[in-house]
């Protein structure tokens, strides 16, 4: 985000019918942040969260929607990005960087109106960016990126008949408990 400041974040889970949230938040709001002072002019939220899903089926894996706010030049809060990814769903830590976009108004008319107004296009449901359906007809306009850190936990997945390890990651206690849960 280069030419914007003083952003903050926003997040959801999307997830299937068979998932159910164990512990933790499904939705929360970080801190206000600057630009750090350095030639990458980075924004660090350093913003841990920690839930936890169950499921016994992995249709609907759970993806974390982030949407990135910051004021205007009237002030007001506006979208500057919103983006999507997939819980990795191999145990250990990963690194995931989304790349963000923000809606576009369809005509010069409605640019200018919308920016006159102090309103501009956005999401009434941030869990849109995280679906297909209805995506296909909305314009949008690359706006940076965001890199997420994971420390994935998965227990009970080998009983259920999925093997989510690799050949460098042999750990012997990742089936333990009797249904399958998730934690970030």
């Amino acid at each position: 985000f280069p030419e914007f400041d003083d952003l903050y974040c926003k997040y959801c889970f999307v997830y299937g019918h068979d998932w159910a949230p164990t512990t933790g938040l499904e939705e929360g709001i970080s801190q206000i942040t600057s630009k750090s002072r350095d030639i990458q002019q980075n924004f660090v939220w350093n913003f841990p969260i920690d839930i936890s899903f169950k499921s016994t089926n992995p249709f609907g894996w759970p993806q974390i929607v982030v949407s990135v706010y910051g004021p205007d030049v009237f002030g007001n809060d506006v979208v500057r990005g919103y983006g999507a990814v997939h819980i990795p769903f191999i145990p250990g830590r990963h690194k995931r960087t989304i790349p963000m976009f923000v809606p576009e108004s369809s005509s010069m008319l409605q640019k200018f109106t919308s920016w006159f107004m102090g309103r501009r296009p956005e999401f009434t449901d941030p869990k849109v960016v995280a679906q297909g359906e209805g995506r296909e007809v909305t314009r949008v306009r690359s706006q940076g990126f965001i890199t997420l850190s994971f420390n994935v936990v998965t227990k009970d997945m080998k009983n259920l008949g999925y093997d989510t390890t690799t050949a460098d990651l042999q750990s012997p206690s990742v089936s333990t408990v009797t249904d399958a849960s998730y934690r970030t």
